[in-house]
């Protein structure tokens, strides 16, 4: 969520009145804004493209509850010494959070193991242990509307019996102390990105989160008029047109055996009814087609944690596969492929396939992504219900990522085109009359150079690195990852380098290189790329030849309030990895609203942003999807390239001999070997179109109003990519609701009559 108390005052409407009064009392609202700390309660991208829905939703006037943990500590806090990454626990809730609020009068039980019994009157789960919900509400305004939703946040704490209703009357102190084993389960955030490590703490997390939340949603069903009562039973058969649960990636599917455990043992509804409901009630988004990404829990952790689940899971399955063994009799290796129950070594269960089986809709998130979801990924389910499957391209809330992170520019837009965009980012396409308008183009080319004399500023403040500001700002940030090839920009950068000490007297355009992002703390390769970025920075920006002409900067500790400083300053957006990899993307979109160029591979939303943009407007390079597919047929071989291309070479020996690691020449053996013999994303495959590319960027970038007009080019056509037009279609095409324009009044105003009534909608 990053920061909250800049977004909520431009949500209100307060900011100048807040800051007016704040310098009255003779205080520096931006040196107040920089003592609060971000909520950084997700990895990487879907964690925050959680983050722009909610501000969305609001803004649309949906009534929508975003669902979450309360983690005590969020994604770590990354240090470099001596050029490594370096782990520190992220404290974040040291000093409070005045954002929260507790509320005990809604907590809940959550149970765990156990055993289950069957009797005449149905299935019991029996002797759990219990562990305690409390939620905690913030508070999530929509831009300039009076309308307020909530994302509640579970923190895990024990009851109060813990421990001590059972035999060990003697060790109360003990007892006491073991209160901590079951709130360890809010305790920390499991920090991998597009990786899946099976861990009993982690399906703990997962089954809490929904455990809850459930309850939750069917308590506020219950207490609403739709929820009646016939003499004792709810009527559950309006639940799907009142309710609307979005499953964030697999992360959350136990819902789906979780509401059919509520329907069928608890509610006592019929099996068929119980799962036509649940079908209706649950959409599945789809984050990754990295295979080491996908949920495949051990079949053995599932029946000793949640023993209940697991028998409805293998029920759904027996189901599921029946339905298809009687459209396709005797396909046997179709049944294999398409089960929830993958066989070998250990049973696991696929939670992608149960998210499918157990929703009315699917969704990737870019339409080359969601091709791949239907053609590679699913296959065998979409050719069995294609009309499941759609397309929600991923967005960026402009309050954020232009209000907030760029106010200069954000004004400077208004002058033009007026204050309505900010609701509606498809007027951004009024900004292509004043393409050839010089004193806009002048003054768009004046904020991007006042933000990056900004950010060069604390860049020498934190870096203690002197920074030319006229220099291109050259930015890859982002989580460090293989598949993001942050070490082909790496490879650039050691080119461009040899260039300039083989010809220091040639013009050479000076670039400022930035690269930051968070590896996994597990993730040997990626630590391996940090330590890399870092040593070459060390050689680079130590060079006499070089001077000003190249630097590079590792940003350390990458998160939501640093890319808000970032974004609004670069010239040039990284956007590189192999095509067919990166679902979606959405820092490519921040930068693009911001006024920076990119320079990327056709995949994610880069295909769209060209396909608004013009393709002559970003720099796209390197192979597509079929040629990728097509070196897979073929073998890529990585040495062919290392032979054909000099400078390729060239840098990968200096990287081999201990060039950039004289202390320890071997260093970057395990770096080297893996994109000799197994580089899954062929890095060498793209160096030499990516070199080419970066030239012509160079060319451009000398032209000054030849760059700036691309920019606007660009801004005007990112309207696109609005995370209000991504939820527009969500409810729409999923959740069938409509979304209001409607400011309701602010209260202290009194409300008509009319206004009092609730129009008949989903909560999403």
């Amino acid at each position: 969520m990053g920061r909250t108390l800049q977004n909520t005052m431009i949500n209100l409407g307060l900011q100048n009145a807040c800051d007016e009064a704040v310098y009255q009392l003779g205080l520096d609202m931006e040196e107040l804004e920089e003592i609060e700390e971000d909520a950084g309660l997700g990895n990487g991208g879907l964690g925050r493209l959680a983050a722009c829905f909610l501000d969305s939703m609001a803004t649309l006037g949906l009534a929508a509850y975003g669902y979450g943990i309360r983690y005590e500590y969020g994604i770590f806090n990354q240090k470099i010494r001596d050029g490594w990454q370096v782990e520190e626990a992220d404290d974040w809730l040291r000093h409070g959070n005045p954002w929260e609020k507790a509320r005990p009068e809604y907590m809940l039980p959550v149970h765990f193991y156990g055993r289950v019994e069957h009797s005449a009157s149905g299935a019991k789960w029996i002797d759990t242990q219990v562990v305690l919900a409390l939620p905690y509400d913030t508070p999530v305004p929509g831009y300039m509307n009076n309308t307020v939703n909530t994302m509640r946040l579970w923190s895990a704490r024990a009851p109060n019996d813990f421990n001590l209703r059972d035999f060990n009357v003697g060790d109360y102190i003990q007892a006491v102390l073991d209160r901590n084993l079951a709130e360890n389960i809010s305790r920390v955030l499991y920090p991998n990105d597009n990786f899946f490590e099976g861990k009993e703490l982690r399906l703990k997390q997962e089954y809490f989160v929904v455990a809850a939340t459930l309850q939750d949603i069917i308590r506020r069903f219950k207490a609403s008029k739709f929820g009646s009562t016939d003499s004792v039973r709810t009527v559950f058969d309006s639940f799907p047109d009142q309710v609307a649960i979005q499953l964030n990636d697999t992360h959350p599917a136990m819902a789906i055996p979780e509401l059919m455990r509520i329907f069928v043992d608890i509610e006592k509804l019929p099996w068929d009814k119980a799962w036509d409901i649940t079908k209706r009630t649950f959409a599945y988004t789809n984050h990754t087609v990295l295979p080491e990404a996908l949920e495949r829990w051990p079949v053995d952790l599932v029946e000793k944690l949640l023993p209940r689940h697991l028998q409805i899971i293998y029920e759904i399955n027996q189901r599921h596969l029946d339905h298809i063994a009687s459209l396709f009799p005797n396909d046997v290796d179709r049944l294999r492929r398409m089960s929830l129950i993958e066989e070998g070594d250990t049973k696991r269960i696929n939670m992608a396939h149960l998210c499918i089986v157990g929703s009315h809709a699917v969704n990737g998130v870019a339409k080359i992504h969601s091709e791949i979801v239907k053609t590679q990924v699913f296959e065998d389910f979409a050719a069995l219900e294609p009309e499941k499957f759609q397309n929600k391209t991923n967005g960026i809330t402009p309050r954020r990522w232009l209000l907030l992170c760029n106010p200069g520019l954000a004004e400077l837009i208004a002058e033009k085109i007026g204050e309505d965009y900010v609701r509606d980012l498809s007027q951004l396409t009024k900004l292509h009359e004043f393409v050839d308008d010089d004193l806009f183009i002048r003054e768009v080319a004046k904020v991007k150079q006042e933000n990056k004399v900004k950010f060069a500023l604390y860049l020498e403040k934190e870096y203690k690195v002197k920074i030319n500001p006229s220099s291109m700002f050259d930015v890859h940030v982002k989580r460090i990852h293989e598949y993001k090839r942050q070490l082909m920009n790496c490879l650039h950068i050691i080119t461009m380098y040899n260039r300039i000490r083989r010809d220091p007297a040639k013009l050479f355009v000076p670039r400022t290189v930035i690269i930051g992002g968070k590896a996994a703390p597990g993730y040997h390769m990626a630590k391996m790329i940090i330590k890399l970025i870092n040593a070459v920075a060390q050689v680079v920006n130590n060079d006499p030849m070089v001077g000003s002409k190249l630097k590079v900067i590792f940003l350390e500790n990458y998160r939501v309030s640093l890319a808000e400083k970032v974004i609004p300053a670069t010239d040039l957006s990284e956007q590189i990895s192999t095509a067919g990899t990166e679902a979606s993307g959405t820092g490519n979109m921040k930068f693009m609203l911001n006024g920076a160029l990119t320079i990327g591979t056709m995949d994610g939303a880069n295909v769209e942003m060209a396909e608004e943009a013009g393709e002559e407007n970003l720099f796209i390079f390197g192979m597509r999807v079929e040629d990728v597919t097509e070196l897979d047929r073929k073998g890529y071989n990585a040495q062919f390239y290392y032979d054909r291309l000099p400078e390729l070479k060239q840098a990968v020996d200096q990287i081999k001999s201990g060039f950039f690691s004289p202390k320890d020449p071997n260093l970057f053996n395990d770096v080297v070997n893996m994109l000799f013999h197994h580089d899954r994303f062929k890095v060498f495959a793209d160096y030499e179109a990516y070199v080419k590319c970066q030239e012509k960027v160079s060319e451009l970038y000398l032209n000054s109003k030849a760059w700036t007009k691309m920019v606007i080019r660009n801004i005007a056509a990112a309207g696109k990519f609005s995370s209000d037009r991504t939820i527009k279609e969500y409810a729409r095409d999923i959740w069938h609701v409509e979304p209001s324009d409607l400011k309701i009044p602010p209260p202290n105003e009194p409300r008509d009559a009319g206004q009092d009534k609730t129009p008949n909608g989903t909560a999403a």
